[in-house]
Order: structure tokens, then sequence, then C-alpha cells
């Protein structure tokens, strides 16, 4: 379903085999459970690839570090608010990361932009992230 929805949006998307049970196990490091629709796509492929080699969905290992890391870094801290209430699944090459809202869960889809560190609502849920972000010609403008 996952790459047959993103291939159609944008032919060009990559896509790596999918996670094993014991790689979406080793995830609970995490301390929460990934988005169903997240596990989902990740039991199809490891990760989706957009325009310009652009991790539009990263993989697993990729989830897991890149959390723990804005979780946990004392020097982010300093300089953002808090990010436990996000789960960051994707980015757009640019330095602004796509996130799912963890705490309350929700399946809508929100950017974080670096540069002032604002969060804000830029997709109803995973689909429609992929189909707004690949139909894109690799611009940050869908969600601007």
């Amino acid at each position: 379903m996952w790459r047959e929805a993103a291939g159609q949006t944008f032919s060009g998307a990559e896509f790596q085999g999918p996670v094993s049970a014991a790689g979406l196990a080793a995830a609970e490091q995490l301390g929460c459970r990934l988005p169903a629709e997240l596990v989902s796509l990740l039991q199809e492929t490891d990760g989706i690839v957009g325009h310009d080699g652009v991790d539009m969905v990263w993989p697993l290992e990729r989830i897991v570090e890149e959390n723990l890391r804005f979780w946990s870094d004392g020097s982010l801290a300093d300089l953002y608010m808090p990010f436990e209430a996000l789960i960051f699944f994707g980015d757009n090459g640019g330095g602004d990361q796509f996130a799912f809202i963890r705490t309350p869960p929700r399946s809508d889809i929100f950017v974080w932009q670096h540069e002032d560190d604002s969060r804000r609502w830029v997709a109803r849920d995973l689909q429609d992230y992929l189909e707004r972000a690949l139909a894109d010609d690799g611009g940050d403008g869908w969600y601007q």
C-alpha cells in the first residue's frame, strides 16, 4: 500500500526492504509506541527517499537515534522548546523535520522549523503527508 501510494505520487521515490519484527521490537527503547501508520509503513519499507535524495521517511534506526537525541540532548534544551511531545520521522533536507504528536497521540503531522522553533500542522495523517511532500518538486513550498 505505502510503496504504491508513494510511487504513484512520485515515480522516483526510493524504497528499502521491510523492517523485521525484531527491528520494530528494538524500537521499544524509545519508551513509547510508534504511531500505527508509521509501523505499517516500516513493515513495508524501511524509509522513503523522495526528491533530491531527501529522506521523507527515515529508516527505523534513524527514527530511534534522532528521537533519543532530541529528547535527551541538553544543548538542544537550552535552545528550543521541549521535544518530548513529538516523534520525528523525516525531514526536508534543509533542517526542518516532520513529526507525529506523541502526547496526546494524534495521526496529524507537524513540521518543526529549526530557524524559529515553530511547530505547525502540515498534514492530517501519514498518507496525506506523503502525497503533499512527494507531489512537490522537492521544495518546501507545500508546507510554507
